[in-house]
């Protein structure tokens, strides 16, 4: 029969200074040494589940990236036009200003006559 192979832990509660102690303790599962662990069975795949996965994941990864490309594209067309309305509203104001501009120096100007 073969031996245990042995665990080192590391103990909090008994701690000297900042140095953790340790002690050596045997291991709390009893498989002999060369034994796998297997994943569940539910987790292996034949290759046309897993074709179907990949095809099903690319599907939803597309959908997915549909719909943030036509967010972005309704958040643009948006943004434009507060720009279009922004550029509206300052080209009126700029239109009175230099409205505002050439009354001043009419006034201001000497009139030669």
């Amino acid at each position: 029969m073969q031996k245990p192979i042995m665990a080192v832990t590391g103990d909090e509660t008994a701690t000297t200074g900042d140095m953790p102690t340790y002690q050596i303790r045997a291991p709390t599962t009893a498989l002999p040494q060369g034994v796998v662990m297997a994943a569940s069975p539910g987790s292996l795949h034949s290759p046309q589940q897993l074709a179907e996965e990949a095809t099903r994941k690319r599907e939803l990864r597309l959908m997915k990236n549909r719909e943030a490309a036509k967010e972005c594209r309704r958040r643009k067309k948006e943004y434009v036009k507060c720009l279009e309305s922004r550029v509206a509203v300052l080209e009126v104001q700029n239109r009175k200003l230099i409205e505002e501009l050439e009354t001043l120096k009419d006034i201001c100007s000497p009139k030669t006559d």
